[in-house]
């Protein structure tokens, strides 16, 4: 069954496809544990939408920024119809969840928000990848350009196998890169983070100003596909 779902979501245009067991969020913090949201969930799918390489290699600040903000409503919609057909097969309640907002959580003072549940955490729990020091999701075969996506589910299904990380040991590229200091290794400042990166153009376009943390990681595209950061 486990195989079947993810074969279903990998047909709606999802590239990756995990799962991991309820029993895997042990530690998540009191408020954004799954069965906060959904008291029967059994189990977490978390899929990964890759955005082309190509996007890496310009200027940010707006085809990087339109097509990076549109695959969350298409992982948005890859997570809806999964959970319909999740129902319609298995007879299982599922939950989708938004990819990014709308959410709760907001420090005015940090300028940090936070998902329902870590979407990033949750795709490290069901092997799709581990975080670099950019704290981005690492995946084998797409490094760094997932946009990620959820449905929590009554059925309990076995969790597959967790992934050793790609990040390479002693490169620090991320962190002594980044234009506003935002990085440590482990966690961002998102009040230094976000005024640097976010912004909107002259004729009320959103803009991203800063990928950097993204496209100077020699991972950025894979163990297998990167080419030299430059």
């Amino acid at each position: 069954m486990k195989n079947q779902i993810k074969e279903l979501i990998l047909n709606l245009g999802a590239d990756v496809c995990g799962v991991a067991n309820i029993d895997r969020f042990s530690h998540a913090p009191a408020g954004f544990h799954p069965r906060d949201i959904f008291s029967y969930c059994k189990s977490v799918i978390v899929f990964g939408i890759a955005l082309p390489k190509g996007l890496t290699m310009i200027e940010p600040r707006l085809i990087y920024g339109h097509f990076n903000y549109s695959t969350c409503p298409e992982a948005d919609w890859v997570a809806l119809r999964a959970a319909k057909e999740i129902e319609r097969i298995y007879r299982g309640y599922a939950v989708p969840l938004p990819s990014d907002g709308p959410y709760e959580y907001w420090d005015a003072a940090k300028l940090e928000g936070r998902g329902l549940i870590s979407v990033k955490h949750a795709a490290v729990l069901a092997g799709l990848g581990a975080l670099g020091k950019n704290t981005l999701l690492l995946n084998e075969k797409y490094g760094n350009l997932l946009t990620l996506g959820i449905v929590l589910t009554e059925l309990d299904l076995v969790s597959d196998s967790l992934v050793e990380s790609i990040c390479i040991d002693g490169c620090n590229l991320c962190i002594e890169n980044c234009p506003s200091q935002a990085l440590d290794g482990r966690n961002t400042n998102q009040a230094k983070c976000r005024p640097h990166t976010y912004g909107t153009n002259d004729r009320g376009f959103d803009t991203v100003n800063c990928n950097k943390c993204r496209v100077i990681c020699p991972m950025r595209h894979g163990k297998n596909g990167s080419w030299d950061a430059t």
